[in-house]
C-alpha cells in the first residue's frame, strides 16, 4: 500500500431542532377551502400542536389533504381532546378529518375488512329480497330500529326474514343482479388487491346473494348468514351461526390470523351499531355514513358518499391510485353531478 494516504475527518452529527411529526391528520370535503384549514390549524394551535407539512393526496371525488403534525404529549390518550375537538369540527365544516399515529405503525395495515349493506353496496340487500314478497315497508321498519341499536340484531334477522318465506329462490339471483356498488368500492378494492392488502366483506345479509360479488371482486373473505331454501323455495329461516355484532369481530380476529396479521394491522369499515364490535377490535375503525352510536366509537368517521375516502384515509393517494390505473387501462373517472 505504498504511496497512499488516508484522510479521516470527525463531522459533528447535526440534528435537527425540529422533532419528527407525531402524527397525520388527513382532510377530506368538497371542497376544504383556507377557512377549514385556518379552523383546523387554530384547533391544533389550541392543544400546542404543530403542523410541520402539507401534501395534497386527492382531488376526485373529493378534495383531500394530509397534516404530518407535532403533538407535544405522544402518550397513549395524550392527544385525545385534541381528538375530539377535531371530530367537533367535522360537522361544523362539513369536511372529514382523520388523526392517527405516524410511522410504521400507521403503514403496516395489510387487512380491510368491510360490513357489506350501505357500505360495501348501496342498499340493504334483505329489504331488496323484502320488496319481492310485497313486505318492504314492514322488513325497513324492523332494520332501521335494529341499526340504531334498539333491537338484538339476531331476533330481527329472524323476524325479518320470515316475511321472505315462500319467495321462489331465483329471486336471490335477481337481487344479486341488482346489487349496486356505494361509489368508489371498486376502485378501493382493486387498489387495495394491487397493492397487496387483504380484502374482506362480513355481512348482516345472506351468503347466496353475496357469493358472486365477492368473487369478481376478488375478495380474500367472505362471511355472511345463509338462506334456508327448500323445493327452490325460501322457508323464512337462516341456517347455521347468525352473523351478529359479536360474529363480525370474531370473524375479524379470524381473518386476520389466517394472515398471519396481529389486530393493529387490521382495518375494518362498516356504518351500524352491528359494526361496534368490529371496529372497536380493528387497529382502525372507520366509520362510513354511520349510525350515531357507531361514530361514537369508530376513531374516524367518512360522511361523503365515497369509499375511495378510506384508501386517502390510510394514505394513499389519488395519484397513486389513478397511476397504477393508466398502467393496467382501467383509468377512468367518473363525472360527479352536484346534488
Amino acid at each position: 500500500m505504498h504511496g497512499q494516504s488516508v484522510v479521516v475527518e470527525l463531522q459533528e452529527t447535526v440534528q435537527s431542532s425540529r422533532p419528527r411529526s407525531s402524527h397525520v391528520v388527513v382532510v377530506l370535503g368538497d371542497p376544504v377551502d383556507a377557512l377549514d384549514i385556518s379552523r383546523i390549524g387554530q384547533t391544533l394551535a389550541d392543544y400546542d400542536a404543530n403542523i410541520d407539512t402539507i401534501r395534497g393526496i386527492s382531488d376526485y371525488p373529493v378534495t383531500g389533504l394530509e397534516l404530518k403534525v407535532t403533538v407535544p404529549d405522544v402518550s397513549p390518550g395524550g392527544g385525545e381532546a385534541m381528538r375530539k375537538a377535531l371530530a367537533a369540527l367535522t360537522s361544523e365544516l362539513n369536511v372529514d378529518i382523520a388523526i392517527e399515529r405516524s410511522g410504521l405503525l400507521r403503514r403496516s395495515k395489510r387487512l380491510v375488512c368491510f360490513d357489506c349493506d350501505s357500505t360495501l353496496i348501496t342498499g340493504e340487500v334483505i329489504e331488496m329480497l323484502a320488496a319481492h314478497a310485497g313486505k318492504e315497508a314492514e322488513v325497513a321498519a324492523v332494520t332501521e330500529r335494529a341499526m340504531r341499536g334498539e333491537l338484538d340484531f339476531e331476533e330481527s334477522l329472524r323476524e325479518r326474514v320470515k316475511a321472505l318465506a315462500g319467495l321462489d329462490a331465483s329471486v336471490i339471483d335477481e337481487v344479486a343482479a341488482a346489487i349496486e356498488l356505494t361509489p368508489g368500492a371498486r376502485t378501493t378494492i382493486r387498489t387495495l388487491n394491487r397493492m397487496g392488502y387483504q380484502t374482506a366483506v362480513v355481512s348482516g345479509g345472506f351468503i347466496q346473494v353475496l357469493e358472486g360479488l365477492a368473487e369478481e371482486l376478488e375478495l380474500d373473505y367472505v362471511r355472511a348468514n345463509t338462506l334456508e331454501i327448500v323445493d327452490g323455495k325460501l322457508t323464512g329461516n337462516v341456517t347455521g351461526k347468525i352473523v351478529d355484532r359479536a360474529a363480525k369481530a370474531e370473524f375479524l380476529r379470524e381473518f386476520a390470523a389466517d394472515s398471519g396479521l396481529k389486530m393493529y394491522q387490521t382495518v375494518a369499515v362498516g356504518d351500524g351499531a352491528n359494526d361496534i364490535d368490529m371496529l372497536s377490535a380493528a387497529g382502525l375503525g372507520v366509520a362510513f355514513n354511520a349510525k350515531p352510536a357507531l361514530k361514537e366509537i369508530a376513531d374516524t368517521s367518512v360522511n361523503h358518499p365515497f369509499l375511495d375516502e378510506v384508501l386517502h384515509i390510510m394514505g394513499i393517494s389519488r395519484d397513486e391510485i389513478d397511476l397504477a390505473d393508466q398502467e393496467d387501462g382501467t383509468f377512468h373517472r367518473v363525472p360527479l353531478t352536484n346534488a
